[in-house]
């Protein structure tokens, strides 16, 4: 049986003109040559299986050329592109550095250098793998590197570039070898693919391209096995099964099902894809490139961005012009999120199913959370405009993050909305005080926090008529009955707000006209912290005291300078000796500073 040769040694570039998606590496290089400004050293850095190496040689192999053509590349006629090409030449050394990264592998190296080519212009050093050289290899290198011998010439590669020393780079030119295009290393697999009499579909060539990810090599590598596989006959459904990728198809239906609402069709999807041994994480991946996709394919313009065949092109031009763009934006940025999420996650399966539900959500007719965080500020305008046009005609149950008793009395829900009295935070001295004393560096601004509920509760003030027939109907109350629905309140706060519970328990509230409750607490953190409670704390009150028109006026008192903490050294030091005298004498003892 003869020996076979792998596609990716049997199809290696030898000329610069078949060098695969590096036009801008071959032409410096062909303009170097050509006007004879060549240097003396070359660094070749890039990812791997991109044509580094074998740029290094047919650099190698084309300086020492006898006779170039017209476009500077090897004849391969002259004596030492023969050698070259039977691997025989004694003027091209290769090292690899992976292997030899001693200093005793680079004086070895440097007493080659001194011993001029037999035949030819020049001797050639191809390290490749260089950034394995230890330091001390480096070193040893250095003065080598930048004055070499006139006939001495070092191309360098490496993967890693930044694992090179400054004065390394220095030494060299170096040109960056960039990813191999999706359509380049599919062009390539054609001619192959037509060379070893293999029939291939282009979707076919087009997943092996996306899946070697920019290296030809990987790409060639992968033919071979498929190849293999399927005996020389490349259909787009074995090449999905064999490289274990989703099929493009799943996406396009998944994508249609939630653009139209039908959730329970995406969620049987979602369970074919799991029980074929996906990962969540791969279809999360894939969701969101094809979601990128269709992005992309809604104008013209960007088409061409899609790395795919052209039958796989159409059909996400066509999808993604049916498809609405803030549909696509909303997606992504909840296939983003769940993405972010998912390795830390214990239900899997449950965090996929949630993405799927909240993407469903607005076809629909549902409203998620997810559904208004991730609508931004459209989303928050549009609700601001449906609740300025609309009079609900049930008064709404305010929503809280956490509850504020651990057994809430359940309300009877009114048919008609009664008026809401207004429940007006007020400010002593606004202008006087300076809010800094009570204020928490780092925390959000106080004021921003009032003045706008002072405004919407002004607001609603309007709408309530003090004279009406059912307001001086309403059940009088006094301070023991107040105090007595205050106390039970405060026995049901839950355990997580004990800020909350000291600041009710600091004083005690008091009834005034209009059914109005004061409540005094010392600065304007409790001031705040009461507000943002308000919408639990006036209903119990309401209840206990059978009277809808209770409202909660909290004021902030003036504490008087002298009765306010020590705040500096001094100050401190003060108050203790105010209480203990023998802290004086301490001081005068030892002659220390308040």
């Amino acid at each position: 049986m003869d020996n076979f040769l792998v596609s990716a040694r049997k199809y290696r570039p030898d000329t610069f003109a078949s060098v695969v998606g590096q036009d801008h590496v071959t032409r410096t290089l062909k303009n170097a040559i050509r006007s004879g400004q060549l240097a003396q050293s070359f660094l070749f850095t890039g990812p791997r299986g991109i044509g580094k190496t074998t740029c290094a040689r047919i650099l190698a192999k084309t300086i020492n050329c006898e006779n170039l053509t017209a476009d500077i590349e090897p004849c391969n006629q002259c004596e030492s592109c023969v050698s070259f090409n039977k691997n025989t030449s004694f003027n091209i050394h290769e090292l690899d550095a992976a292997s030899n990264n001693s200093v005793e592998n680079i004086r070895s190296l440097i007493d080659q250098v001194r011993v001029p080519p037999h035949h030819g212009k020049y001797k050639i050093y191809i390290i490749d793998e260089v950034h394995m050289l230890s330091s001390q290899a480096f070193n040893a290198f250095l003065k080598t590197l930048e004055e070499p011998p006139a006939y001495a010439k070092f191309i360098l590669a490496t993967t890693e570039r930044h694992k090179i020393i400054p004065t390394i780079l220095s030494r060299c030119q170096i040109y960056d070898f960039k990813r191999i295009s999706v359509d380049d290393i599919a062009q390539h697999l054609r001619f192959v693919a037509d060379s070893e009499k293999v029939q291939a579909e282009e979707e076919a060539l087009q997943i092996i391209a996306q899946k070697a990810d920019g290296a030809l090599r990987d790409a060639l590598s992968i033919f071979d096995q498929l190849v293999s596989f399927t005996g020389k006959d490349l259909k787009y459904s074995m090449v999905v099964e064999s490289l274990n990728v989703l099929d493009y198809d799943y996406y396009f239906t998944i994508t249609s099902h939630l653009v139209h609402g039908q959730l329970h069709d995406a969620l049987l999807v979602l369970d074919k894809i799991i029980d074929s041994g996906f990962d969540g994480q791969h279809f999360l991946s894939g969701l969101g490139s094809h979601l990128r996709d269709l992005l992309i394919g809604q104008d013209e313009r960007t088409v061409r961005l899609l790395e795919v065949g052209e039958k796989i092109k159409a059909r996400y031009r066509e999808q993604a012009i049916a498809t609405d763009q803030a549909f696509l934006l909303r997606a992504l940025d909840i296939v983003q999120k769940t993405d972010y999420t998912y390795k830390t996650t214990n239900n899997k399966r449950l965090q996929l199913e949630i993405a799927l539900m909240q993407i469903a959500a607005p076809a629909m007719g549902a409203t998620t959370p997810a559904a208004a965080t991730t609508g931004g500020a459209s989303a928050e305008v549009a609700k601001k405009k449906v609740v300025a046009e609309s009079e609900p005609a049930v008064t709404p149950t305010p929503a809280s993050p956490a509850p504020l008793y651990s057994h809430p009395k359940s309300e009877p829900t009114p048919v008609v909305a009664p008026p809401k009295l207004p429940e007006t935070i007020k400010v002593a001295s606004p202008k006087s005080s300076n809010p800094a004393k009570d204020f928490i560096p780092g925390s959000i601004s106080i004021k921003d926090d009032i003045e706008p509920a002072v405004e919407k509760e002004e607001e609603e003030e309007s709408l309530f008529d003090y004279e009406s027939e059912e307001f001086r109907l309403a059940p009088k109350f006094g301070k023991e009955e107040l105090i007595i629905a205050w106390r039970e309140m405060i026995n049901q706060i839950t355990d997580d707000k004990p800020d909350l519970r000291s600041t009710l328990l600091s004083a005690s509230p008091d009834p005034a006209d209009n059914f109005v409750v004061t409540f005094e607490v010392s600065n304007l953190i409790q001031q705040v912290k009461i507000g943002e409670n308000k919408h639990d704390i006036v209903p119990f009150l309401r209840d206990h005291l059978n009277n809808r028109f209770v409202t909660l006026d909290v004021i902030v008192s003036k504490v008087a300078p002298t009765d306010a903490p020590p705040v500096t050294a001094e100050e401190k030091f003060r108050h203790m000796a105010a209480k203990n005298h023998a802290l004086i004498d301490l001081q005068k003892k030892f002659e220390l500073e308040p």
